[in-house]
């Protein structure tokens, strides 16, 4: 999904369901065990950057902005799959 296109990000974010706050739940797993690793929130401003950048980047409550995973720490997350349910 890196580097997908406008079209194409905005028919997924059009294709979920945010709640009355504009977010949706988002769970992160390891790739290769299906492990869950954590669970943020998303914006449609948070999914559309994950599309484009091929990283995670989620909405932080607590801070009222983007937060891409990784910034600080250096434990970035790559996007390898995106399922929607």
């Amino acid at each position: 999904m890196v580097g997908a296109t406008d079209q194409i990000i905005e028919q997924i974010i059009e294709s979920l369901t945010f709640d009355q706050a504009g977010l949706i739940p988002a769970v992160a797993q390891q790739f290769d065990s299906g492990e869950v690793l954590m669970m943020a929130w998303m914006n449609r401003d948070a999914v559309a950057a994950t599309l484009r950048e091929g990283r995670a980047v989620y909405w932080s409550r607590s801070r009222g902005a983007l937060w891409r995973k990784g910034e600080t720490s250096g434990q970035t997350q790559e996007l390898k799959e995106l399922r929607m349910k």
